[in-house]
């Protein structure tokens, strides 16, 4: 296998542990140096390659880039840009292989979700339909869980966590002063068209009867009248109701609760502010005093209460990838496979990149509560481990160190304009 350079970029929304894998990825590769000679890292994804915005991760000192492993966010900068097709837009594509040419980049990890993995595809499909050597692996990555192939995706079981833990502390508040206060609250959770955040807050329940007592799913329509009643009988009989809402709640005929109007920039709707619709909704109906939460950034960039679990498979799935490269595969994801539910066990798996673009997974009917407002046993025995286990950051003055990479940019060797 010819000696070349490696490129590597995250898409999409950033998490608590995307930092981890890239950490996983430039260690592996830093120990493969008779294959894979520098590892460029993507300035803002993708457009890092086609502004020729090549980061030398070089530059950085083997105790920076194991700082990554603690460290939340996109270091390198991330971004949601869809690649159209080869037939569409081909300058894109020339622009692309051009870059990988002139500073000989021969392996390409892209760390995202579904989007970010149909860009791996079709960077693939470049290099065999230019009959240039580029090597592309996928790198998982998604607080929305909803890839396919694999058993959960690095970045949800931090944010499962956070959530888990923040409904059932903002549920001991609300108790506290619902007699003469708050009767309600709601907390608005990320998930578009998947529910598994929104079911993660299942897991602060310890006996029947606690919160959440209502959770709002993408995959189960809305009903106003229904739902109105379970917040009546629930304040009737526990004083208080907590509701945790995925922002992708939506009606039979498919449409938001929160559609804000506007698109992204990978064509998906824009939501938000469903927490205040359904807060509002309760007022009017029955009268109660509310507050309402969103999550939001927070809930992703959670680093200091991270699942271990979730820090140890990102990091797992960014070894694998460089590992899966150097042992010659092509267009292809590494993916977790559960082989153990108790203990909790798994291994490292792979999918082709051909399957994972653009596939959500959303929650199968056996993990929501017949009822449609909460989850069932077998939803909990997959999701308590993963959030498992904690994996605190270092202190100092009382607050987390993560590190600031130097993120030095290597010469640019083509035209600006292209």
């Amino acid at each position: 296998m010819a000696k070349g350079n490696a490129f590597y970029a995250q898409s999409g929304g950033v998490t608590s542990v995307i930092n981890a894998s890239a950490c996983g990825v430039i260690e592996t590769a830093r120990k493969h140096r008779d294959v894979i000679g520098r590892v460029y890292a993507g300035r803002n994804g993708i457009l890092g390659a086609l502004n020729e915005e090549l980061i030398d991760t070089g530059k950085e000192s083997a105790r920076a880039i194991a700082a990554l492993r603690q460290t939340p966010s996109g270091a390198f900068g991330s971004c949601r840009y869809k690649l159209k097709s080869l037939e569409e837009n081909a300058r894109e594509y020339q622009r692309l292989l051009d870059v990988f040419k002139a500073h000989n980049i021969r392996y390409f990890f892209y760390n995202g979700g579904g989007d970010s993995q149909d860009t791996a595809n079709k960077v693939a499909q470049l290099g065999a339909a230019m009959d240039y050597p580029l090597t592309c692996i996928g790198v998982p990555k998604t607080v929305d869980n909803d890839l396919p192939f694999t058993d959960c995706c690095p970045g949800f079981g931090s944010v499962a966590k956070y959530v888990a833990v923040s409904t059932r502390e903002a549920a001991l508040d609300v108790a506290s002063m619902c007699e003469t206060s708050t009767k309600v609250f709601v907390l608005e959770v990320m998930g578009r068209h998947a529910g598994w955040i929104a079911a993660a807050a299942a897991l602060a329940q310890e006996t029947p009867g606690d919160a959440p007592h209502i959770i709002l799913l993408p995959e189960v329509p809305f009903q106003q009248a229904s739902f109105i009643r379970k917040v009546k009988k629930t304040v009737q009989q526990r004083g208080y109701c907590v509701i945790v809402v995925s922002e992708g709640a939506q009606y039979k005929d498919g449409t938001f609760l929160a559609d804000a109007g506007g698109k992204d920039a990978f064509g998906h709707t824009q939501l938000g502010g469903v927490a205040p619709m359904v807060a509002e909704l309760i007022k009017t109906k029955l009268g109660y005093k509310y507050h309402w939460a969103v999550a939001d950034y927070l809930q992703r960039a959670a680093r200091h209460i991270a699942s271990a679990t979730d820090v140890e498979q990102a990091y797992a799935l960014g070894r694998a990838a460089v590992e899966f490269a150097v042992a010659g595969k092509n267009a292809v994801m590494p993916t977790i496979v559960r082989t153990s539910d108790k203990p909790y066990r798994w291994k490292i798996g792979e999918a082709k990149l051909s399957r994972v673009a653009n596939v959500e997974r959303k929650m199968p009917r056996s993990f929501i509560s017949a009822d449609g407002f909460g989850v069932t046993a077998a939803a909990k025995r997959y999701l308590a481990p993963l959030i498992a286990g904690e994996d605190y950051p270092p202190y100092k003055n009382g607050v987390p160190v993560y590190v600031t990479l130097k993120n030095q940019l290597v010469a640019k060797k083509l035209p600006v304009k292209w």
